[in-house]
């Protein structure tokens, strides 16, 4: 009978101190700035994940405020707290490696998420969750060049020059422009991700007078800002094609007033849930795919509704 009380009390203590280790656990989220509607989303996101499992995880979110210093020092500080691991959605993904080399030589798990650094090859012990951004400017201007029939001038907002994102959605949508001769750039700057900025550029081409037949945004911020140019310049709504990538509930919306004409969805909810979801499993010591890719999927006039 000692026996038994005893196995079971041991059973008991086990069952505690793994329902324990799993609400001790601590994971540092670096996030490249808390300013920005889909980054908000995909935050959002990660903090529900957490707050999902039976016994919570805890989550400690900083704001790098596009600072790669200030990025690398809270990297620095999560590992001198000993959490458990690291996610990082970096500020410039050229400049990931002291980031990647103090999480390795400190034994902590460090996940990228949203953004891969620009290192071809990561370390054992560090993993990327995000998306194949040449698959999201492949989508829409394939989309653009349908309905352009083949020909027809475009301008290109580009996202922050600093952000692999912006190079990988701008080498698709060329990738694409490469079959079609008679679809010509008429105008490509960057916009830095930003409405007001979107909005600003396409005014002042508006301005010069020169003529375009679509607008292709690196992400639907600039995207509505670019309709919003157009509009108050008197252009009638669809003369002109907008397309941009993410499918952020007001790009939806766009979509559906017929303000933009196209949008690529990124995925928050899938981006944070794998990567939360592979921080845990690293603190674990349970196995990982190095490389988690979360699909893209096109938003058209016809299956706007279907995306929430």
């Amino acid at each position: 009978m000692k026996t038994q009380i005893r196995f079971t009390a041991l059973a008991l203590s086990l069952m505690f101190t793994s329902g324990a280790a799993l609400a001790d656990m601590k994971i540092g989220v670096s996030m490249s700035q808390f300013d920005d509607t889909w980054l908000t989303y995909l935050r959002e996101s990660m903090d529900k994940k957490a707050k999902s499992y039976p016994d919570g995880v805890q989550l400690q979110f900083e704001d790098a405020r596009s600072d790669v210093v200030k990025q690398l020092s809270q990297v620095e500080s999560f590992i001198s707290q000993k959490v458990d691991a690291i996610v990082v959605n970096p500020v410039d993904t050229a400049a990931t490696r002291k980031i990647t080399e103090a999480a390795v030589k400190a034994g902590i798990p460090l996940v990228y998420v949203n953004r891969r650094p620009d290192d071809l090859k990561l370390p054992k012990g560090v993993v990327t969750v995000a998306s194949n951004d040449m698959e999201a400017g492949e989508m829409q201007m394939q989309y653009l060049a349908d309905k352009m029939g083949g020909k027809g001038d475009i301008v290109i907002l580009l996202g922050d020059l600093a952000n692999n994102s912006t190079t990988n959605r701008t080498k698709g949508v060329k990738e694409v422009l490469a079959k079609y001769p008679n679809i010509k750039v008429e105008q490509e700057q960057t916009g830095i991700w930003l409405r007001d900025k979107g909005m600003t550029l396409v005014n002042d081409w508006l301005t010069q007078g020169r003529k375009f037949d679509a607008v292709v945004a690196n992400n639907d911020e600039m995207a509505i800002g670019a309709a919003m140019a157009l509009n108050q310049a008197g252009v009638d709504k669809g003369t002109v094609l907008i397309a941009g990538v993410d499918g952020t509930p007001d790009g939806l919306n766009a979509i559906k007033k017929g303000n933009m004409t196209v949008s690529v969805f990124q995925d928050a909810k899938g981006q944070a849930d794998g990567s939360i979801d592979t921080a845990v499993k690293m603190a674990k010591n349970e196995p990982v795919e190095q490389n988690v890719w979360v699909p893209y999927r096109l938003i058209t006039p016809q299956n706007v509704d279907t995306f929430k």
